[in-house]
């Protein structure tokens, strides 16, 4: 039994009527395609419309994004460099100077540091040299990811580095209480459960598009299977193929759908050449895709949260998932979609073709999933996020101190 300050979800937002001036640090943000953006996005989005002024830091991302004129939100643009195997990401650089003349003159009320870079961590020792309250986000398992990468041997110091970033801020949100006790077992301190939301206006079943499932060759009696994300090794596209090609002996009309694009698109189209990949996709078009598929296939098992879980739930599609993230958070096993044990690869192909199989089953699971997401929208979490804002700011004594939020049991 172990007890974490912290670990529990936030309460709501307590004290709406007090504007706060907000600083959000991040390496990635739309048009950029990827969680991190996505979910950094809904998170400015909502303060804007709760009235707070957001000052949205982030690496430039190309020779033609120039800072919008400053109002309520107000972009402060840094350099950055090409991340190795994402081109089109970039590490933003160190800011120290330009973050120190920036607040020094108008200091946020918080500092919100949304990725674990060069340029956050050059605001955290910024923020903390001026006495300004920080709060940190858990987003992105580097240290899992260096397996894929051939740098495993650097696990160790990546999940060091990770751990001494976030001990110096004044609060960690993390997306799962899973996550949250695996990181307190690693030595990581004041954390606070903070889920993600979905836009249930977006992604929902009304997408569904006859048209599209017509370009993809599949007949009204065919299971669509999906894959949304990345095409990249740390993804476990390996799985991915294996659980494919076994639910073709089942159902041979099953076609399968990758959306997405990466570095492993070659190597993919060679094992699936009958697979339908439709690349990258956004709005309402990805919101299409979604709903004209029927089962969604997660494999990852290196997601702090796995966003595509919960869109594709909102969009009435079965998803089989391992068992940690959102699937193993929201994911009722049997009603609103399927686990299989973490990592426990022949589990998860006999799921996926037991669920591929009926049809008629794999829709009623659909409909209880859109049920599930429809509890999820963005406000709720916006509110959460406010009342750690202001659980921190309120300990102007020590800055760098976590508040007593109160404590979670975990099992």
């Amino acid at each position: 039994m172990v007890t974490q300050c912290g670990l529990e979800p936030a309460s709501p937002d307590a004290s709406p009527t007090t504007r706060l001036r907000v600083a959000m640090l991040t390496e990635t943000y739309p048009p950029e395609i990827n969680g991190v953006a996505v979910t950094v996005a809904h998170l400015v989005q909502g303060l804007l419309r709760h009235g707070h002024r957001v000052q949205l830091i982030r690496p430039r991302q190309g020779i033609h994004d120039l800072p919008q004129p400053p109002g309520m939100l107000d972009q402060v643009l840094t350099r950055g460099l090409p991340i190795p195997r994402y081109p089109e990401l970039k590490v933003g650089l160190p800011a120290h100077r330009r973050l120190a003349r920036l607040w020094s003159l108008n200091p946020p009320d918080i500092v919100h540091i949304a990725t674990e870079g060069p340029l956050g961590w050059s605001a955290l020792r910024t923020a903390r040299r001026l006495g300004i309250p920080t709060v940190s986000e858990f987003r992105t398992n580097f240290h899992a990811y260096s397996q894929h990468y051939g740098i495993g041997v650097l696990q160790g110091r990546i999940l060091g580095y990770l751990r001494s970033f976030h001990n110096r801020s004044g609060c960690t949100m993390v997306p799962t209480a899973a996550l949250g006790r695996e990181l307190a077992t690693s030595g990581f301190d004041r954390l606070r459960v903070v889920a993600r939301g979905v836009d249930t206006s977006l992604f929902n079943p009304s997408h569904r598009s006859n048209d599209l499932r017509t370009q993809w060759e599949a007949h009204p009696d065919s299971v669509v299977v999906t894959a949304v994300g990345r095409l990249a090794p740390e993804k476990n596209l390996g799985l991915l193929v294996h659980s494919f090609q076994h639910i073709r002996k089942l159902a041979p009309s099953a076609r399968l759908v990758l959306v997405g694009d990466g570095p492993a698109r070659e190597s993919l189209r060679r094992k699936l050449p009958d697979a339908v990949f439709a690349g990258k996709r956004t709005g309402d078009d990805l919101a299409r895709h979604y709903a004209s598929a029927d089962l969604l296939l997660f494999p990852s098992i290196t997601e702090t949260y796995g966003n595509v879980t919960p869109e594709a739930m909102a969009s009435a599609l079965g998803v089989v998932a391992f068992a940690y993230g959102a699937a193993g958070e929201l994911i009722a096993h049997g009603r609103s979609g399927w686990l299989a044990p973490f990592s426990n690869d022949a589990a998860f192909i006999q799921t996926a073709a037991s669920a591929a199989r009926d049809l008629g089953r794999l829709r009623e699971v659909g409909r209880h999933a859109h049920l599930t997401a429809a509890n999820l929208g963005w406000d709720r979490i916006i509110s959460q996020v406010l009342a750690i804002y202001r659980s921190v700011s309120s300990h102007p004594e020590a800055p760098g101190s976590c508040p007593p939020f109160g404590s979670a049991r975990l099992a």
